[in-house]
């Protein structure tokens, strides 16, 4: 199992046998529900918007976004630190070309 930043919260597995509609369910409760306001904004109107488009695979990248820490998360959207390698995919690039400034207003 691989080991992710985040203390407190452990994510389980991705399961395989989860349909994609309660899968969703689950990442758009995970994404409003994340302990610092800032993620819960910045991740919950991400999952408003693109989640029920968002492929299994991208969902599979997604859901392993969740597992890292809030701080850690919303510097990378912000780009107030560079994502790590093994994050800096699609769908941390899509999180970053959104203008969350009209959601902080």
């Amino acid at each position: 199992m691989p080991r992710y930043n985040s203390p407190g919260f452990i994510e389980p597995e991705i399961d395989k046998e989860e349909s994609l509609e309660i899968r969703r369910k689950r990442l758009k409760f995970r994404s409003w529900h994340r302990g610092i306001k800032e993620a819960d904004i910045i991740l919950g109107h991400f999952a408003d918007q693109f989640l029920s488009s968002l492929t299994k695979e991208e969902l599979d990248l997604y859901e392993n976004l969740l597992r890292e820490t809030d701080a850690d998360l919303v510097a990378w959207i912000t780009k107030d630190r560079p994502a790590p390698d093994h994050l800096n995919h699609k769908i941390m690039k899509k999180l970053q070309s959104i203008d969350y400034i009209k959601f902080f207003k």
